[in-house]
């Protein structure tokens, strides 16, 4: 309840960014696998952005 009005935190926002391009990717999948691969990439360079921070 708390966690209603706290501020998210850049690897929070990150992690949402991520897992919003992934469900991009996986919908463009079907219809343009090029786009498909351009959203995964995208979200391959979020990851690696969220682990750089976490370590």
């Amino acid at each position: 309840m708390f966690r209603l009005f706290r501020k998210k935190s850049k690897v929070e926002k990150l992690e949402v960014k991520y897992k919003k391009l992934l469900e991009e990717a996986h919908q463009l999948s079907t219809s343009n696998r090029s786009k498909s691969d351009e959203k995964m990439y995208e979200a391959n360079e979020v990851l690696k952005e969220i682990e750089g921070i976490r370590k």
